[in-house]
């Protein structure tokens, strides 16, 4: 083949592809042209490779020619890559129109659940009394949910915090109060002591208003030496009214003797039930008695201390154990314990 024969062969060629290309209307198609054209089994591909089967004279003539309008055509797949797209941008854009004045979709904020909230308050009240926070296994042994605690395996306070066994051994139990920090705490260290201990607790309970088998607990363990039964009641009525002070006006409480194994003397810390104003008619909240039981508190027993190798002659103390759910029923207004565990949405926006 002559030199005009090929040059006019890439001529045609040249202009053949330059319309093919200008007429492609889709992304595929610029595509498929490329790969006939400039593809490694393209057209003009194999002309470069052939150069070789042509004489010293004509090859760099043919080559430099079909170089350029290799470079072309690169350019025109370029351009119209770019013009197909954006075509087809504009094509979805005008059936897809979107109203940027229309109001967005709001994402609804989340917030801590009530018995987070009273936690965080209890704990910054106390905080501001000087306490630390401490914790412990949920999963226990029976000697630190009971015996260091001066309960026996044959003492009758068992049965009131009668809670749920494991199949990891006999004596492994989940716990039933959060007084098992108290011992851990001091069995680590030494006095003084100022400590409060908050987290989950387990007892086998029957289901009702007021009574749930899981629920959260804030216990207190102060030991020093020459404290008094004054100084606990100073701190927890302190604490309460500190806690309650969006009622406006000092709520009443009042003071009376119980029993619990790991404290001598004992005492519950009880509120005027809010629900009936005290008078305990039909108040399945305070089971009619017209007051809230809030906390339980008392001198730690000597034994308590002799077990954790505390010389009680030298160092006294008081502890105290408050069930949250109760305090946040108070707190908030709430009558029934279930409410904390129903997951309802309508409850937990109040909060």
């Amino acid at each position: 083949m002559s030199l005009s024969e090929i040059e006019e062969k890439l001529h045609k060629m040249e202009s053949e592809a330059l319309t093919s290309i200008d007429e492609a209307k889709s992304s595929e198609e610029v595509e498929a042209l490329r790969l006939s054209l400039l593809g490694k089994k393209g057209e003009l591909t194999n002309i470069l490779q052939g150069l070789s089967g042509l004489d010293k004279d004509t090859r760099p003539i043919v080559g430099k020619r079909a170089n350029e309008i290799k470079v072309k055509v690169q350019e025109a797949l370029d351009k119209r890559k770019d013009d197909v797209f954006n075509l087809a941008l504009e094509q979805k854009l005008a059936q897809e129109k979107i109203d940027i004045t229309l109001p967005g979709n709001r994402l609804a904020l989340g917030h801590a659940h009530p018995l987070s909230q009273i936690t965080e308050e209890i704990i910054d009240i106390f905080y501001g009394m000087g306490f630390s926070v401490a914790d412990g296994p949920e999963i226990e042994t029976d000697y630190y949910n009971f015996d260091a605690l001066n309960t026996p395996s044959d003492h009758a306070a068992r049965d009131e915090q009668d809670t749920f066994y494991t199949n990891i051994s006999p004596e492994t139990l989940l716990r039933s109060q959060t007084s098992t920090v108290q011992i851990r705490v001091m069995e680590k260290g030494k006095p003084p002591f100022r400590i409060i201990a908050p987290g989950r607790v387990y007892r086998n309970e029957e289901v009702n208003a007021r009574k749930y088998p899981l629920f959260h607990q804030v216990e207190g363990l102060l030991i020093d030496k020459d404290v008094t039964f004054g100084q606990l009641k100073g701190t927890l009525n302190l604490f309460i009214q500190r806690l309650f002070r969006s009622f406006g006006k000092p709520i009443q409480t009042r003071f009376r003797p119980d029993f619990f194994p790991f404290t001598e003397p004992s005492a519950e810390l009880d509120a005027l039930c809010p629900f009936c104003d005290g008078k305990g008619t039909n108040c399945r909240t305070c089971g009619q008695r017209g007051w809230l039981e809030l906390l339980g508190c008392g001198m730690v027993d000597p034994a308590v201390l002799q077990a954790v190798n505390i010389d009680p002659e030298e160092y006294s103390g008081f502890a105290f154990g408050m069930g949250l759910e109760r305090l946040a029923m108070l707190r908030y207004g709430i009558k029934d314990i279930r409410y904390f565990y129903s997951n309802h949405m309508d409850f937990l926006r109040q909060f």
